[in-house]
Formats: structure tokens, sequence, C-alpha cells
């Protein structure tokens, strides 16, 4: 292994699980590089500072991202800590994903304000006021729980849990990503974790990436050793699975990939923003099973991501495996729908 920096900059947004997330990769980096001298550099983001535009409404696939991207550009910072999950499929120009962290549940999870009556939404009256700032989830729950309203919500997860569901009448349940509630140490708040025939999860979500310069090679072969291996692959799939829909904020796509015993196995869907239509497939592939370092480090992107100590063909495999599920859902119809919800939020509400 080539010998790390001796210092780094960390970027990162300024909200309280951002900054749990980015010590929580500088505890793991400090774990295997005793000696490295770690600082962090908090930012504002675009998606931070509106909070009065619905996120399929402002238009931006780098809401989360681009501004400490612009920082890693200027070599203001030398890696960014992303939840992944609001990480664009495509990245700027001469930026690489370089360690996809092991995977916290990547489920969705249901918050219930009056939990002392009500365990599930499915036994919320009818009418009542579900919170969400994510199109994917108001699909799905539409869909699967027609006689609930959706409301949009913004704010960071302390806004959104502390003062506009605990602290207001406007919503009954908001629906976050479980990994974030956990990761806040509100667990105890959870009223019911969402199954993937109920509400599959976002693509990446649950997952930590660390960002970097594809030029700095000492800076990527050191934050490599962040990566776990089963999380890349199948947050890679998800990715190629997206990337070739051309998902984003504004259009409902959701995708599971996990690996068991060898295999890894993915389920990816589409909807129409009412959730009247849906496209859903499923698919595997058998994994080289050899988890062994590479003897030639490979450094080709996939997704976005490079695997210095992953298996090429087990990259590839991944890759293949999103790519073409989106492409079957593709020939069933995927493009139609998915233009559908994109033209809708384009027009101004």
């Amino acid at each position: 292994m080539a010998d790390p920096p001796d210092h780094l900059v960390i970027g990162t947004r300024k909200s309280t699980l951002a900054m749990i997330q980015t010590h929580y990769v500088e505890a793991a980096l400090k774990e295997t590089f005793p000696t490295l001298n770690l600082t962090i550099d908090k930012r504002t983001t675009k998606g931070d500072e509106v909070q009065n535009v619905a996120l399929n409404k402002i238009g931006d696939k780098s809401l989360f991202t681009k501004e400490l991207e612009l920082a890693l550009e200027a070599e203001e910072v030398d890696i960014v800590v992303h939840s992944l999950k609001d990480l664009p499929t495509t990245l700027p120009p001469n930026m690489i994903i370089g360690a996809i962290l092991k995977r916290e549940d990547p489920k969705d999870a249901v918050i219930i304000k009056d939990k002392t009556k009500y365990a599930h939404l499915s036994e919320l009256p009818e009418g009542s006021v579900i919170g969400t700032s994510s199109v994917r989830r108001a699909a799905q729950i539409r869909a699967n729980f027609p006689h609930l309203t959706i409301k949009d919500i913004r704010g960071n997860l302390n806004t959104r849990v502390e003062k506009k569901l605990e602290g207001t009448q406007d919503y009954d349940a908001i629906i976050l990503a479980f990994a974030g509630i956990a990761r806040m140490g509100w667990e105890e708040k959870i009223s019911h974790v969402l199954d993937d025939e109920h509400c599959l999860h976002a693509v990446g979500q649950g997952a930590l990436a660390v960002e970097c310069r594809v030029q700095d090679l000492a800076i990527l072969k050191t934050i490599q050793t962040l990566t776990d291996r089963n999380t890349a692959l199948a947050c890679i799939a998800e990715r190629a699975f997206m990337c070739k829909l051309e998902g984003g904020c504004s259009a409902p796509v959701a995708a599971h990939a996990q690996v068991q015993e060898g295999v890894l196995s993915m389920k990816g869907g589409v909807w129409s923003l009412d959730g009247s239509d849906a496209l859903v497939a499923v698919s595997t592939v058998t994994l080289s099973g050899n988890s062994d370092p590479p003897t030639v480090q490979n450094e080709s992107q996939y997704a976005g991501f490079v695997g210095l100590n992953l298996h090429e063909a087990d990259l590839q495999s991944a890759h293949d495996l999103g790519l073409n599920l989106a492409l079957k859902l593709i020939k069933r119809g995927a493009e139609k729908i998915l233009m559908a919800a994109k033209l809708a939020n384009a027009t101004p509400s």
C-alpha cells in the first residue's frame, strides 16, 4: 500500500446527520492510519438553503453535492463524505467515488405522531397526512396506502422530526431513511420499517460514499481501505440501473441489490407519480467467488466508483446486472412512465 498523505481535509455538509457520518468516516480512517491528520470543512449546499420548494421542483440533480464538489475541484478539500443516495450517477469530470462503506439497513421507516393509537400506516384514518420530500416514496405510498394524503416536507432530520412532526399538527406521520434515523440515535421513534413490497428504497440508500479527485492516487489508495466489497457491488448495480433510466429527484425510481452466498440479486422498479403505473423486475448474477485482493489494481470506473482492491469481473458483473435490469424495464415501457413524471414535475405547481 502506498504511504497515506500526512493530512486530509474532509468536506461535508453542516447538518447534524452529515457531521455524524463524517465523524464516522474520520474515525475509520484514524483506526487504519493513526498518524493521519484530519480536518473537517463544513459547507452549505443548495439543497440545504432552498427549503420552501419541493426537491423534485428545484431542477438540479446535485442539490446536496455541487458546492462540496466545487471545493474538491478547487483543492480546498481533499475528500468529501456523502450519503451515497445524494450523489448523482454521473459525477463531474475528474471526480470519482473512492470508497463505499458498509451499508446500514437501506429500507425506509415510518414515524407516526400518535404511536399510542397507531402502529402502522395501514391503521391510520382516511385522509391522514404523510410527510415526505421524495417522489419515489410518495408514488409507492399512494399505490399501497391510497387512503392516505401525501404532503411535501423539507428540512434536515431534526427539523422534520422535532419541529414539523412533533411540533405541529401538519403531519400524522413522516417517512425517512432508516439509516439516517439510526445514525441520529432515534430508533425508538420508529413505528415500523417499510418492506420492499410497500416501498422499495432509493438507489444507494443506507451507504456512505467518499468522493475524491481521480488524479490523487495516494488519497484514493488511502480511502479504499474503507470500502465494503458487498456494499460496493450492490450499489454499483443500483447506480447503473438508475443511470440508464436517468432517474433522480424528479422521477420515481427505486432499487435494492444485495450479495448473498456469492450471488448478487437485484430488484428495481419505476412508478408514475400517482402510483397507478408501476414496472418492477428482478435479476441475479453469480459473482467470481474470489474475495482476495486482485494482483493488478483496477482503475476503471463503474457508476462513478473505482474499486482498486475489487476484482474487475465482479465490478463488471454488478454494473451489467443493473444496466440489463433497466433495459428490461425500458422494453416494458419504463421511459414513457418516467417521461410523464419528469414533465409533470417540470410544470409549475
